[in-house]
């Protein structure tokens, strides 16, 4: 039961998610030009390597997993 919780909420979370990014692009668009994100392009190539951004996801992935975790270890 509690693993059907928390697929669930986790399927909500990305259905918002996904709304928000689809119909308020503004709110997302300093996604992937912030500063520490490395752009590098020539003639014939593009390189994009999204290392602050990337640092950000992962800050807020913990931050959801642990919060997530301390209300299923509460039940």
């Amino acid at each position: 039961m509690r693993i059907g919780n928390a697929l669930m909420a986790a399927g909500a979370a990305l259905v918002t998610l996904g709304a928000v990014i689809r119909f308020a692009p503004g709110l997302v668009s300093w996604f992937g030009h912030l500063p520490g994100d490395i752009r590098v392009e020539s003639e014939n190539s593009r390189v994009f390597i999204p290392i602050t951004s990337m640092l950000v996801v992962s800050i807020a992935a913990t931050v959801l997993v642990n919060v997530v975790g301390i209300f299923l270890r509460d039940r």
